[in-house]
């Protein structure tokens, strides 16, 4: 049977009305911002833990404050999307993708913000406590993973994201040799418990960073292959 929409308002194919595909649009566009936004936050974090950039802290809890409330704001868009359109195949699969990433990147920017507070107050009650060379190694390569993951999603590109799950390894091993160390400490320093095992917390929050941006690859290859890799060999 002939179709009774307008050629306006006709799908280009399957059926699929053409303002919903500009909604879709908008919508990847507003991932993308928010991905953006948090990397700046996470960007931050890390200057306040290798640099001791108090002074940046009350700005990573402002745009963390701010994706939550995009965070919502896209899942609620895509929701209704789903649910008033059906979408199926590729248009399936790129709104899936919105879902988790969107989660994802809030995610990120609740952690960085956990860890940034976690520096603030280091600083305050432990000042004679400093952040070890290899915690701020941590937390600079986290910020290259997450800044990997963000290009490869900007670029769908599947290839660049294989690369960087094979990559988490590296931030895997790198935390354990952390995590090592500050144990280490706490055991020297018993009567400075409370400082170490902040510095315990922030390395592990930095590794559960990266496993996000890890997650946000996985959802790159499953956007462009439909595959899911999650849980399979790296």
């Amino acid at each position: 049977m002939a179709s009774s929409r307008s050629s306006e308002g006709s799908a280009p194919s399957g059926g699929f009305p053409r303002h919903t595909f500009r909604e879709q649009d908008a919508l990847w566009a507003e991932l993308l911002a928010l991905g953006d936004a948090v990397v700046g936050s996470l960007e931050k974090c890390v200057q306040a833990v290798c640099e001791g950039r108090l002074d940046l802290i009350a700005e990573v809890k402002e745009e963390e404050e701010e994706s939550d409330r995009k965070e919502v704001k896209i899942e609620q868009e895509c929701l209704r999307v789903l649910a008033l359109y059906e979408p199926v195949a590729s248009d399936l699969r790129r709104l899936a993708t919105v879902l988790k990433v969107n989660r994802d990147w809030e995610r990120v920017a609740d952690l960085a913000l956990r860890v940034a507070r976690r520096v603030r107050k280091l600083a305050r009650k432990h000042p004679e406590i400093v952040a070890p060379e290899d915690l701020k190694d941590l937390a600079r390569a986290v910020f290259v993973h997450v800044k990997a993951s963000q290009t490869a999603l900007k670029q769908s590109d599947a290839e660049a994201a294989r690369k960087l799950i094979a990559g988490d390894q590296t931030i895997d091993d790198a935390y354990r040799n952390v995590r090592r160390g500050l144990k280490e400490q706490l055991a020297a320093h018993a009567d400075q418990l409370d400082g170490w095992l902040l510095l315990l917390n922030s390395a592990r929050n930095l590794e559960r960073i990266a496993d996000h941006a890890t997650g946000i690859a996985q959802a790159v290859i499953f956007l462009q292959e439909g595959t899911i890799v999650r849980h399979s060999a790296k």
